[in-house]
């Protein structure tokens, strides 16, 4: 009779824990983009391209250079993409500033 009760309690907790537990790690990440601001995103393009450097020479060191020009491309490519965002970002910026300098 206690080895039931025992195997029925964790049952229940182990449903209880597998039903809500993906609701609660869902509901964690409330955070915007941190790199909100122009300087933000040129600045993580930065860091992307000392990520591609890194990644390059660490493969290339251990003699994998298919794998190597795969990461610095894929390290590339997210920094292109962060730099375009800020350019983006930036021209909007001083756009809106010209459209409402220009006023009479």
């Amino acid at each position: 009779m206690k080895g039931r009760i025992i195997t029925i309690t964790a049952s229940v907790f182990l449903l209880v824990t597998l039903a809500f537990g993906p609701a609660f790690a869902v509901t964690q990440d409330t955070t915007k983009n941190r790199n909100a601001s122009v300087k933000g995103e040129m600045k993580q393009s930065g860091k992307e391209m000392k990520e591609a450097g890194k990644s390059l020479g660490g493969n290339i060191k251990h003699g994998r250079v298919a794998r190597g020009g795969k990461n610095f491309g894929k390290h590339v490519y997210r920094a292109g993409k962060h730099f375009g965002k800020g350019s983006g970002k930036a021209a909007k910026k001083t756009g809106k500033a010209i459209k409402h300098a220009s006023k009479p």
